[in-house]
């Protein structure tokens, strides 16, 4: 029978497996169960009860954290000269156009989010397939597509995230790290939820939230009670 390590079993010893815990209790939880050496970053995967193959069903959307992500986003802005110091002023880590182009198609994607104006999608649309797998794609629906440059960068960088279900119903995304006081971990994952339940679709019938769970990087996962949001 294989020995379960120290730091492995004390964690089991802390979660119930059987139980709902309210998002408060396991705020405070996920910091606890945590035995990485690094910071690690807090997740949530939500369970909706919507069909993603039928577009009158899709959950996508946008949240600010209140207390930001706690990570440091590279944010790339792909835009015309006139709007190239705009978006320097306000934070982004790299500015220009056909020479990011061509680094793209090259293979770099060494960014966390894409900011484009409507004018040059034309040429950002080349790059589909090297962003698309890796979500980096521009969309005006997640407000990455604007001529609200400064804006866009400024929201991304205070902590704006952008989500949607995959082709299984589930929405997973990174909410706070570890570091950040339960408290602070609460009110980020309480905004994150909160934003999910307004983005119910009229079509979708029965239970809208099936399962939430949260997690940190590599620890096992926490149940949450629905009830202690909603």
């Amino acid at each position: 029978m294989a020995r379960i390590p120290k730091n492995k079993k004390a964690v089991i010893d802390k979660v119930d497996a059987n139980k709902l815990y309210s998002l408060e209790e396991a705020s405070a939880l996920v910091k606890e169960i945590t035995t990485t050496k690094f910071d690690a970053s807090v997740d949530m995967d939500v369970r909706l009860g919507v069909d993603p193959r039928k577009a009158n069903q899709m959950v996508r959307g946008i949240c600010t954290l209140p207390n930001g992500t706690g990570k440091n986003v590279r944010v790339l802005v792909l835009c015309t000269p006139d709007k190239e110091e705009e978006a320097k002023e306000a934070g982004a880590d790299y500015v220009g156009l056909d020479e990011y182009v061509d680094k793209i198609k090259g293979g770099w994607t060494d960014i966390d989010v894409i900011i484009t104006m409507p004018q040059v999608m034309g040429k950002v649309g080349q790059l589909g397939r090297v962003l698309g797998p890796r979500g980096l794609m521009p969309n005006p629906k997640s407000g990455t597509v604007t001529m609200e440059i400064a804006k866009a960068v400024n929201e991304v960088k205070a902590g704006k995230i952008d989500f949607k279900v995959d082709k299984f119903g589930i929405v997973h995304t990174s909410v706070a790290k570890v570091s950040f006081a339960g408290d602070k971990i609460y009110e980020n994952a309480k905004e994150f939820l909160d934003t999910i339940m307004k983005l119910k679709p009229t079509s979708s019938k029965g239970t809208y939230v099936h399962s939430i769970y949260m997690s940190s990087t590599m620890s096992m996962g926490i149940k949450i009670d629905p009830k202690s949001f909603i």
